[in-house]
């Protein structure tokens, strides 16, 4: 017969597990990271470092289980060809700005995304990438729709 105290610490042991299967599975990605540029229409040009998310698991991974992302910092998402892109935050802790961008790097639209939401956050055309920031950074940086990302240097 197993004592209450080694029932305990079984149970323990499963709760403490699960509760750190997230965090190994955020800490099995590496993303490989490049300073973008982004043109204004009035030529300011902007800088951003981000996280590139090229491959399926990379894009699935996304920025879930951050509890911080500074100005000036994001990731874009490089998918293979056009298409509607959609995103949503369910294990995303922080809340964010997505900009879809179309295969010339230019940003067709920006919108606001709230953290741990199961909303589905769609492009409204078919686009090639997408560059998520903290809420509101395009906004206080100066960059909006029909501005220009720096992509080409990001598929090779």
């Amino acid at each position: 017969m197993i004592s209450n105290t080694r029932m305990f610490l079984v149970k323990a042991g499963v709760f403490l597990a699960l509760l750190c299967y997230p965090l190994s599975c955020f800490s099995s990605t590496s993303f490989k990271t490049a300073e973008l540029s982004i043109t204004t229409a009035d030529g300011a040009v902007i800088p951003l470092s981000v996280e590139i998310a090229a491959t399926e698991e990379e894009r699935r991974q996304g920025l879930m289980f951050r509890t911080e992302l500074e100005d000036g910092k994001g990731m874009i998402f490089l998918f293979e060809k056009d298409r509607i892109l959609s995103f949503w935050m369910k294990d995303t802790l922080i809340p964010l700005s997505i900009a879809f961008l179309s295969s010339e790097g230019r940003i067709t639209e920006i919108r606001d995304m709230e953290p741990r939401s199961l909303a589905t956050v769609m492009s409204e055309r078919s686009c090639r990438y997408a560059l998520e920031a903290p809420q509101g950074w395009f906004a206080r940086a100066g960059v909006g729709v029909g501005d220009r990302v720096a992509v080409e240097h990001l598929m090779q």
